[in-house]
């Protein structure tokens, strides 16, 4: 049985796809894993190959939700990225965004709360 975590990560990261797909995107991945780091989601939008970081909170009470991608999470990400680039070859500019997603009911959320934050760090 999967842990509460994991449940919640997965509702949040289903939250964001569905925000992604009403704004356009076009999901190509999710949940990609290498030895270097983890991708939570990739779409495509525009000329762009997207790479987001998906942050869960409850509420911002301790801050916003991006501010828990830290340098050294961007870092992991980046290099999750230029692997993913290396097996999926594109001429798409690469960006990095994350999603906040808010849920104070958990699980139980009917309409979590999406924040979007469009080229939240670079290469």
């Amino acid at each position: 049985m999967p842990s509460d975590k994991k449940l919640l990560g997965a509702f949040g990261e289903d939250a964001a796809c569905r925000y992604l797909r009403w704004r356009g995107y076009k999901i190509l991945d999710r949940n990609y894993i290498c030895r270097l780091g983890e991708l939570d989601i990739v779409a495509r939008e525009g000329r762009y190959v997207v790479f987001v970081e998906v942050k869960l909170r409850k509420n911002a009470d301790h801050g916003a939700a991006g501010e828990f991608v830290t340098p050294a999470k961007q870092r992991r990400v980046i290099l999750a990225a230029e692997r993913w680039l290396q097996q999926h070859p594109t001429d798409l500019q690469p960006r990095f965004d994350v999603v906040e997603v808010y849920a104070p009911a958990g699980l139980d959320t009917k309409k979590p709360e999406i924040r979007h934050l469009e080229d939240a760090y670079t290469l």
